[in-house]
């Protein structure tokens, strides 16, 4: 069902994707649109090591996609370096393929939005945290993507050079 990567040698292996996973701070999901057009937006986002956790608006255009195909990719962009003397752009990303889920049940909800907010406040209290969450508890949706199919790949000259992940050779 998913492609398999041509360039394998550029595939990063399981460990540094879920290390771009955890370190990254924004990604661009995307959906099918109106019209079934894509329609592609820039999130904040948490992963857990299992599952990524959104949150929008209680109403608007990704809860409309999400409730006509629930199916989903999200691209986190680790690293893009522009390299104009070697026509080329030392880049690390990773994409997710899964499907996405409006989470009804308020301790899921609560889990899933603790989870954010310590990610993006993490010198935060605990009850500075709560505190926020209850302010915008019934205008908060939470969105849980499973993963079906996970790649993530880095551009060779960051492989060749040493600034990327290490791998054994063949």
């Amino acid at each position: 069902m998913f492609l398999e990567m041509r360039r394998k040698k550029q595939e990063l292996p399981v460990e540094e994707v879920n290390a771009v996973l955890y370190r990254g701070k924004s990604g661009v999901l995307a959906l099918e649109g109106n019209d079934h057009y894509p329609y592609a937006v820039p999130m904040s986002y948490v992963y857990d090591g299992q599952k990524i956790y959104f949150h929008c608006a209680v109403t608007g255009h990704k809860l409309e996609a999400i409730a006509r195909n629930c199916k989903a990719s999200f691209c986190i962009v680790d690293q893009d370096e522009i390299v104009p003397e070697e026509y080329t752009t030392y880049y690390r990303s990773v994409i997710v393929f899964g499907r996405i889920r409006i989470l009804e049940d308020k301790q899921e909800k609560r889990e899933a939005i603790e989870k954010l907010a310590r990610k993006y406040t993490p010198d935060g209290s605990d009850a500075d945290r709560a505190e926020e969450i209850e302010r915008g508890w019934q205008r908060l949706c939470m969105l849980e993507m499973g993963i079906d199919h996970i790649s993530g790949k880095e551009a060779k000259e960051l492989t060749l050079s040493g600034q990327g992940h290490t791998r054994p050779e063949p």
